[in-house]
């Protein structure tokens, strides 16, 4: 079963906001997903017939809800499964490059002992001609303009989930699943970012299908971090790093180093974890970060905005809320980004809050929650 719903603005608004729930098996759903994205403009990218193959293959063993899914799609398009010219996921177009805030709170630390992951979605309100470099073609939208909440609920394999995506309905920045495991992704060291030269599919998990993967496949973050350290991963040369939290309290950050390490970096007392736009690892200590300059976008300020509000006490929903909108990107026509969606992860209620930015002067929506159950 397919439902598709406008839930969020208009189009006089930044942002039109679409929720697509699927049933059925992994099969049905990829076929739904990609007969949306086809409706937006998608078409399978051509793909290194040898790269394919063994792509398929990985997902096979290690993701095969996913790979379920590319049948599915295949299925929409009428095509082989097994054709290996074509990559049969990639539901979109993704941009690279944001910056991001984000705090978990952990059910020690929340006044109703739920654990919450809030987090902001800081992106270029532009097209992606002006992202790079050029002007916008007649009728061009905002490369963020669009961005769906789907739920996707199988029948067979995999865990039923909700997530937000920006421009991949096959990918995910924020989302829940079923048995409470709450993954965010942001920018992970934004003083290098910069647009990737050459974009094309590898074997393993994208930037924004890494998501995906760890809510289709755990339920805790143990099995996460085994999921990950198992995992081949890729980025197209704008790392990403991610925030991972369950119903139990456990949470920690997944980032790769500059030397292609990987680290698991966890709250050091147990209490709440912040993160932003700079490599944890490399700066472990809140009270010590550097001071921000002119390609920083704010991120050592904004952790130490976060752990501040966040350390030595009770935190309320509320108060997580308020401490996203100490950190947001505001109207200023000087700084490229905004804040342009707000959500918060509730692990025990399996829900996703999100309230959207609908432009300059208009504001954001009401708190919209979708459910993972």
């Amino acid at each position: 079963m397919r439902n598709l719903t406008q839930v969020a603005g208009g189009r006089d608004d930044f942002q039109l906001v679409h929720h697509l729930t699927v049933t059925g098996g992994q099969v049905e759903i990829g076929a739904a997903l990609a007969e949306e994205a086809r409706r937006l403009g998608w078409a399978p990218a051509p793909a290194d017939p040898a790269v394919n193959r063994a792509r398929r293959t990985w997902f096979e063993r290690h993701w095969p809800q996913h790979h379920a899914r590319m049948d599915g799609a295949a299925e929409v398009l009428g095509l082989d499964p097994d054709q290996d010219d074509v990559a049969l996921d990639g539901l979109g177009f993704v941009p690279e490059g944001s910056g991001c805030s984000a705090l978990w709170v952990p059910p020690g630390s929340a006044s109703d002992g739920h654990g919450r992951i809030g987090r902001n979605y800081d992106f270029f309100p532009l097209t992606t001609s002006e992202v790079m470099g050029g002007a916008p073609r007649p009728r061009e939208l905002p490369m963020a303009s669009r961005p769906y909440v789907i739920t996707t609920v199988p029948a067979d394999g995999g865990l039923a989930s909700v997530v937000v995506t920006m421009n991949e309905l096959d990918g995910c920045m924020d989302g829940v699943n079923a048995a409470g495991l709450a993954v965010v992704l942001l920018l992970a060291d934004i003083e290098r970012a910069a647009p990737p030269e050459h974009v094309a599919p590898q074997v393993g998990v994208n930037p924004v299908q890494l998501p995906r993967f760890l809510l289709d496949t755990c339920e805790n973050v143990a099995q996460a971090k085994q999921a990950l350290l198992g995992a081949k991963q890729y980025d197209h040369g704008t790392p990403l790093h991610y925030l991972v939290a369950d119903a139990h309290g456990g949470a920690f950050v997944w980032e790769r180093g500059r030397d292609g390490s990987e680290h698991a970096v966890e709250a050091g007392d147990g209490g709440p974890l912040c993160v932003t736009n700079h490599l944890l690892h490399r700066h472990p200590d809140p009270a010590g970060l550097p001071e921000d300059g002119p390609a920083t976008f704010g991120t050592y300020g904004r952790l130490r905005t976060l752990h501040e509000r966040g350390r030595g006490g009770v935190l309320s929903p509320d108060a997580l809320r308020e401490s996203l909108r100490a950190v947001a990107q505001g109207e200023d026509p000087a700084v490229p980004f905004r804040t342009l969606w707000t959500s918060v992860l509730d692990t025990a209620g399996r829900t996703l809050a999100i309230r959207f930015h609908l432009g300059d002067g208009r504001g954001y929506s009401d708190e919209l929650v979708f459910s993972a159950r």
